[in-house]
């Protein structure tokens, strides 16, 4: 009677099960895929494969970035929002999936605060004015007279229509009252081979993208779009210094399929906070790529996304762009 009190007692409580086998660590026990939304070369794709390396070491199991571009991010963020909440699918999320897309779609189609879970924070970062080399601007200063002297002549690249890049080209043309013209690609790391020959004039990329071309002389960094100057590249001017009130600043994080059980979304948690502590992605973070570190963690993340959708607001509606 006591063997059999104690096989019913454990029939009917079946959920202890998992969540005992978490807490021991079966999370990771296979590879884990995690989806970067952009096309690989970019900002986005180094920071991912940055990540996985540090994360991979840190729980024993292989992390493989698989880059889903397309659609602002929309394509890559959609298949982590419909991934099994298992852990062995987690995904890039950023300014284009949390903030910006959000204010583009009427129809979204997944909810950013419902669908995923912002596991942390990894990255802050300023994107990066650069200009082809035969341009015959040398300055901001320089950039705004040349393109005010000859409207619609000159063009800037981007990512895609409504993404970080793009809409910090519109909020430079309507505070600097000048007029140039968008060419969207599908992803930033195309944009390079023809920025750099001259078929597009400009972009305004992801720091960690854009810097190793400028400081490899193959661009010309005119600013970069924080309220103050970057410590990777403290030779480089805020835009603002020349254009006041330009602030158009970036995210990256790391998020998971809602539902995803709460024991490895804490072991994802505490292995995301490791990695940034880790001298090598210090390193890469402040010295090679200018990203500022975030608070990592879960904790403050609501507040801060709507903080960060203020900040937005006014580049959205400068842009006049909606992508339904």
């Amino acid at each position: 009677m006591k063997r059999r009190s104690l096989l019913v007692a454990a029939l009917a409580a079946p959920s202890i099960v998992p969540a005992v086998a978490f807490g021991q660590g079966a999370w990771p026990n296979k590879t884990v895929k995690f989806i970067c939304p952009f096309a690989a070369g970019g900002g986005t794709d180094t920071v991912s494969r940055l990540m996985c390396d540090q994360l991979s070491k840190s729980l024993g199991q292989t992390f493989v970035v698989e880059n889903k571009g397309g659609a602002g991010g929309n394509i890559g963020t959609v298949e982590l929002a419909r991934a099994a909440p298992d852990g062995y699918t987690l995904g890039l999320i950023s300014v284009a999936s949390h903030t910006l897309n959000p204010m583009l779609y009427s129809r979204l189609p997944y909810n950013p605060d419902k669908d995923i879970v912002a596991v942390s924070r990894v990255a802050i970062l300023a994107n990066l004015l650069g200009v082809t080399p035969s341009l015959p601007a040398n300055n901001v200063a320089e950039l705004i007279a040349l393109c005010k002297k000859e409207p619609g002549k000159y063009s800037f690249a981007s990512s895609g229509p409504g993404t970080s890049l793009h809409l910090s080209g519109e909020l430079f043309k309507k505070l600097a009252g000048v007029d140039i013209i968008h060419v969207p690609y599908k992803g930033a790391g195309p944009v390079y081979s023809d920025l750099m020959a001259g078929i597009v004039n400009m972009m305004f990329a992801n720091m960690p993208s854009m810097l190793p071309h400028v400081r490899a002389g193959k661009l010309k960094g005119l600013g970069v779009t924080s309220a103050q100057r970057s410590k990777a590249a403290p030779d480089i001017p805020a835009i603002a210094e020349t254009v006041p009130g330009y602030v158009a600043t970036s995210w990256y994080g790391i998020g998971a399929p809602a539902g995803t059980p709460e024991p490895i979304l804490a072991r994802l948690e505490t292995a995301i906070a490791e990695a940034l502590r880790s001298p090598d992605i210090q390193k890469r973070w402040n010295d090679d790529l200018g990203l500022d570190m975030p608070p990592p963690g879960r904790a403050g993340f609501d507040r801060f996304l709507a903080e960060d959708r203020k900040l937005w607001e006014p580049a959205v509606k400068a842009s006049g762009v909606k992508l339904d």
